[in-house]
Order: C-alpha cells, then structure tokens, then sequence
C-alpha cells in the first residue's frame, strides 16, 4: 500500500510540474515580430505623420516649429516613460493608491530583462516600448490647439509635466489589472479615453488659456501645404494599423479584425467628410477628406477590439457627421482658437468611439463584453472621469507652468513666425 501512495505523490507531483510548465509564458516569434513592426508603425505616427499633418496646416513662418514639437516629444517622452512612465502606468502600488496610479517597482525598468515574457509571447521590452510610443503620440496631439503661438521652453516643461502627471495616472486606470477603470470593466481596446479624449480635452483648456492667435477672426487661417496634410494623413492611416491592431498584443484573429474595422471606419469617415464638404460648400477638398480620415481612425481606436464591420460602419458614419458640425459650425460659433482643431477632431472623436463602443461592442469579438446599456453606463464613466481628469489637471499645469516660466510667445515673436525666432531657422529659402 505504501509503495501505491509513494507512486501517486510522484505522480501528482510530476502533473504539477507539467502543468506549471505548460502556463509559463513561452516567446512567439510570430507574434514578437508584428509587435515590433506595430511599435514602429505608431512611431511614424508622431514622426513624420504628426508632423507631416500639423506642419501643413499652419503658416509657413511656423512649420518648423511643429517639426521641433514633435521631434522633442519623441526624445523627451521616450525617456520619461522608461525612466518613470512605465512604472507608474503599469506597476502596482498599496493601498488607496493602488487603483489609481503604479508604483516605482519598475523604475528604469528594474526587474524587466530579456527574459521576461507577455502571456501572448512577446517579450516584456516590446510591451514597453509599444506603449512608449503611446505616451509619446498623445501630448504631441495637443500641439494642434495652441500651434503657431506658444514658446518652445515652457511648451516642453508642460508636455513633460503633462505626461508625467496626467497621462500616466489615467493609463493606469484604464489598462492596468489595478486600474478603477479596468475592473469596472471600460472598454478602451486602443486609447479611445487615455490618448485621443485626454489629449482633446487637454488641447481645449490650452486652447482656451492660451487665448487667440493674432489676427484669428474665428475661422482656420489657411494651411500653407496640403500635399504636407495629405501626407501626413497617409502615413496616419498607415500608423494607425500599428496602434490598433497591434493593441491586442499578438498576430492573430483580434488583431485581424482591429485591422480591418478600423479600415472601414476610417474610409466610411473620409467618404462622409468629402460628401459633407461636396454638398455644403459645393466642392470637396484634400485637408476635409484628410481631417475625415483622422476623425474615422480617431473614433474607433477605444472600438477596434470590441466591434464588428456594422459597428465600424456605424462609428465612421456617426463620427464624420458630428466632428464635421463640431469643426465647422460649433468652433466658429464659440471662438475659441484650437489652431488644428484638436478638440473638434481627437477630443470629440473620442468621446463618441467610447461612447460607441458601450452600443456596438460584440462578445464574438471581445469573447466576453456586449453592447448594453449597463456597459453604455460603464463607458460613459469612462468618459465623465478623463474629461474632468484631463481638464482639471491640465488647467493646474498651465497656471504653473504659465506663472514660473510662461506659455505664450510675444506678440513679436507671433507675428515674425516661431521658426525664427524660437529656432532660428526657416523652412523655405527665396531664391532671388
């Protein structure tokens, strides 16, 4: 009898050992290598796709000045987030902090080698730096509301400030197994609330604080290249790919559909704009089809893991027409100055993917969540609590900022062009 209880023990003992083995993350070279080609796709958003789309837009005296922007971002943005980003995003802190913001167990990096494995087989460093280049795009996506009128050194006191005490906090909430957000169970697959709402409704208040560019009469003043816009839109779309179907972390069935809902939502937008722009005003132009196509990919960012083709053809449709009315009508109607149109494009667009994504999400896609309006609900918290977030914070930050170094170029300065006298360059040389 002792030998049969000996043999079991061995036995239950040898199950367990398999059993640990078989759940302990192993790499996926497959999906290793689209994760690395997604990381780079969502950097080209900021660089050159950012900057190609934002640089077109404002005058010439100030092309350069965005291209600095951006540049600055990527380099500044990249090292706070390996330095403190990462950690506070993704780490997990005690206590009341705890649903709320990370802790410093990550600091620059600690504990994260090359052998650390995600559960879908990529390695720890990839899952980093791909979210790295989320950090990075989303304070640059502000520089659409106060393009053209702010100084270069209070501008990159602020983004870093801004990344640091808004940004990641909120990535947290939403992303991180500890998140408030996560475990109410908000639906934000690609950045719908952390990037595209946050930084709309940070572009807003800047916007606001900032006040008026010289000369603005309530309408956009005319972009200098708009081969510079379609572009940048181009390489946007492109990016994009990166930034959503590279969200679910693998190549495989959920990256397929991000893949091709945000396709669809995106061309159904870019058709609308160019419809709305054709009927309207009688004629359809690049920088309304180019702004359609930013507004489509916009809105469904927080939707790509969680709808189906209807639900893409309904965001794109939904989100062309509202955006439209919000940066032609509403923008003119209020006053106020968001250069780019930050606000009218990534913030609202935003807020309707999220919003969306609570009626449209499908369980053949999520495998869990539906659309209802118990999740309607939880979306619309989301939402509620990173516009008060962002807002409110972002106001603190620009009362800081603004008193100890200052925001707001000299008039001088506004009227020369930031590029000459912020860098003391210009993008365009007369030959006489």
């Amino acid at each position: 009898m002792k030998k049969y209880i000996i043999l079991a023990s061995l036995l239950a003992l040898f199950s367990i050992s398999a059993f640990a083995q078989d759940t302990t993350p192993t790499l996926d070279s497959g999906n290793t290598a689209w994760m690395i080609v997604a990381t780079a796709f969502v950097l080209m958003m900021t660089i050159p796709g950012l900057a190609l789309f934002y640089g077109g837009l404002v005058r010439r005296k100030n092309v350069l000045s965005v291209f600095m922007q951006c540049f600055i971002l990527v380099a500044v943005m990249s090292l706070e987030w390996v330095i403190i980003g990462y950690s506070m995003a993704f780490s997990s802190s005690e206590g009341f902090l705890k649903p709320f913001v990370g802790g410093l167990d990550h600091l620059m990096l600690k504990g994260i080698g090359i052998n650390n494995i995600e559960s879908t087989g990529i390695p720890t460093l990839i899952f980093v730096l791909f979210q790295g280049m989320f950090a990075v795009i989303t304070p640059a996506l502000i520089i659409g509301a106060f393009a053209e009128r702010i100084k270069f050194s209070g501008f990159l006191v602020f983004s870093v400030l801004w990344g640091i005490l808004i940004y990641n906090p909120l990535a947290h909430w939403v992303w991180s197994s500890d998140g408030w957000l996560f475990n109410m169970g908000a639906l934000d697959f690609a950045g719908g609330t952390v990037v595209h709402i946050n930084a709309g409704i940070a572009a807003l208040v800047m916007a606001i604080a900032l006040g008026k560019r010289r000369g603005y009469k309530g309408h956009a003043m005319p972009p200098h290249n708009i081969p510079f816009v379609a572009m940048g839109a181009a390489l946007l779309w492109i990016g994009w790919f990166g930034f959503n179907a590279g969200s679910g972390l693998a190549a495989n069935g959920l990256a397929a559909n991000a893949f091709l809902v945000t396709h669809i939502a995106t061309a159904t937008s870019a058709f609308i704009w160019a419809v709305l722009e054709w009927v309207i005003g009688k004629k359809p132009t690049v920088v309304g089809i180019s702004t359609g196509a930013v507004a489509g990919l916009v809105a469904i960012t927080p939707a790509a893991g969680a709808v189906d083709l209807i639900g893409a053809l309904f965001i794109g449709l939904a989100v062309a027409l509202i955006c439209f009315f919000m940066v032609a009508v509403v923008k003119a109607k209020l006053g106020y100055d968001d250069s780019l149109d930050a606000f009218g494009v990534h913030g609202v667009g935003g807020i309707i993917g999220a919003i969306l994504t609570g009626v449209f999400a499908t369980s053949a896609v999520t495998g869990g969540a539906e659309g209802s309006l118990e999740q309607l609900g939880v979306q619309a918290i989301s939402v509620i609590a990173t516009i008060a977030y962002s807002g409110i914070g972002t106001f603190i930050l620009f009362y800081i900022v603004n008193k100890i170094i200052g925001l707001r170029a000299s008039d001088k300065d506004e009227a020369i062009g930031l590029d000459e006298t912020e860098y003391g360059e210009t993008a365009y040389t007369n030959f006489d």
